[in-house]
């Protein structure tokens, strides 16, 4: 099995921790390949004083054997403009894309053989380069030809998926239909049974509103939407489905005593609660990909990158999490 560890905006951080992860001497990991630009992260291991050696191969097929710390091969590809910490360029959003690309379709064609952990990129800066670009779970949903995906951040015991990632908050009451809570309930049970080898998951689902409407009082989401869903699926013989919860009392300790995972209806009404007990620790899972697919649980941080100052405990986590997901 080898990891591909994409290392994602190279103005960013992702360089930093990845070539860090890789010096680091109590790393044991499988075969380990970084993408990206291998000039760009030969410049950032000298700057930040780190000792390794890196080896740019041209596909992870010449990588074999276990990762040995102080030794990082690297898969290149080109960036465009040259590479300053924390300043972007738009010229070189295609290199990160292309990488992107890349590892989805080598994953897609051996998922059993390699897995993809993913540091950050910078939405923005590919968005300001001409390409639409939501996030790296959507880019990997379509390059992968999938309809829907699912976006799980597990810290610990703690797991949280998403029925809406990144909208404004404004979309979110009409991104939430039956059909697409459906599909995310499907998923996800799937992901916790295949992926995590939870037999009969049970699941906290949140309303969207405060105190899940209050019987349509604080609107009208739950009664038209989630709660006739949830009878749906349960119907249909999906059990473990519990809610809607309201938000601020279904990440309490007694209420995850025995959940398996909670069901959040838009991005921080989810992550807030898990990046608070987790953050630097978490990972970001997609379900509903052929291959697996881990991440960090943190962004660029271009105000530290290349000042030493990041950590590579989340990517660690990241890296041995899709370790073991592709053995089960």
């Amino acid at each position: 099995m080898t990891l591909l560890l994409s290392t994602g905006e190279p103005a960013g951080i992702g360089p930093d921790i990845s070539l860090a992860l890789a010096a680091d001497p109590s790393v044991r990991l499988p075969a380990l390949i970084a993408l990206g630009d291998a000039e760009v992260l030969d410049e950032r291991a000298r700057r930040l004083g780190l000792t390794l050696t890196l080896e740019r191969v041209e596909s992870p097929q010449q990588v074999e054997g276990a990762h040995r710390p102080g030794h990082l091969p690297v898969w290149h590809f080109s960036v465009r403009d040259r590479v300053e910490p924390g300043v972007l360029s738009t010229g070189n959003a295609a290199s990160v894309l292309e990488m992107l690309g890349a590892a989805t379709d080598l994953c897609r064609a051996s998922p059993n053989r390699h897995a993809l952990v993913t540091a950050p990129v910078h939405k923005g800066v590919i968005n300001d380069a001409g390409v639409p670009f939501t996030g790296h779970t959507e880019f990997l949903a379509d390059r992968a030809g999938v309809p829907r995906t699912v976006m799980l951040l597990a810290a610990g015991r703690l797991r949280v998926a998403l029925a809406t990632t990144h909208l404004p908050l404004a979309e979110v009451s009409d991104a939430l239909t039956p059909e697409s809570l459906t599909s995310t309930v499907t998923l996800l049970r799937e992901g916790l049974v295949e992926r995590f080898g939870l037999q009969r998951p049970r699941i906290l689902v949140c309303g969207l509103n405060p105190h899940a409407g209050e019987d349509g009082h604080l609107g009208r989401e739950e009664i038209d939407v989630i709660t006739p869903t949830l009878a749906r699926l349960r119907d249909s013989g999906v059990d473990g489905l519990v809610g809607p919860l309201p938000a601020d009392t279904a990440f309490t300790p007694r209420a995850l005593a025995d959940a398996d995972a909670v069901l959040a209806m838009y991005h921080d009404q989810g992550l807030g609660p898990l990046k608070a007990v987790g953050f630097g620790e978490a990972v970001n899972v997609t379900l509903g990909l052929p291959f697996v697919r881990t991440s960090v649980d943190h962004g660029t941080a271009l105000d530290i990158a290349g000042t030493g100052a990041a950590e590579h405990a989340s990517l660690l986590s990241a890296l041995l999490l899709a370790s073991e997901l592709v053995m089960r």
